[in-house]
């Protein structure tokens, strides 16, 4: 009973948002915390994770350790995470606290605008799922919870089959 009574509190907390009809995502291009350029487009083909987050957001911090394990597990499978600052943030801090969590993917400063441009949501953290083909396949607002991945992203991270090859299910028939 008390268990659900606080996945409820968490749900209605960290709710999800789906998109109602395909959208592309807006073009991005960042510098990342160790001075590359990062550009969303050079990510087409991987389902990509950009996760606003701030160093001074204790939420933020916390879901971190499981976003650095999705990306170890994952990565192979074409998924890959990109952290995104939201201001206030300075540079030498964000390196510390990447660093002190051993981050394994880009992180980079982002702005009000640059979240604006995904999602109004004030929210942090703040995760945008996008697919191989660069369309905006929803927002999870708060942590990102173990069942939303296996819900939500890890079906995007199926290999995709070469046009003319039959899926499985073909191939059973």
């Amino acid at each position: 009973m008390t268990r659900t009574i606080l996945l409820a509190a968490l749900l209605a907390l960290f709710p999800t948002h789906s998109f109602g009809q395909e959208k592309k995502a807006p073009p991005l291009t960042l510098k990342s915390i160790e001075g590359k350029i990062l550009r969303l487009s050079d990510y087409r083909g991987k389902v990509v994770l950009l996760n606003f987050w701030a160093t001074w957001c204790p939420p933020c911090g916390a879901e971190m350790p499981a976003l650095v394990k999705l990306q170890k597990e994952y990565g192979r499978e074409g998924l890959q995470i990109i952290g995104i600052t939201y201001p206030p943030e300075e540079l030498a801090r964000v390196r510390k606290f990447t660093r002190g969590l051993k981050v394994n993917f880009p992180v980079a400063l982002g702005t009000r605008e640059t979240k604006a441009s995904f999602t109004p949501d004030p929210t942090l953290p703040l995760t945008v799922i996008i697919d191989r083909e660069g369309t905006l396949r929803g927002v999870i607002v708060g942590i990102l919870l173990p069942g939303e991945f296996d819900e939500q992203i890890k079906p995007l991270l199926r290999p995709q089959p070469i046009e003319g090859e039959k899926t499985d299910v073909q191939k059973s028939n």
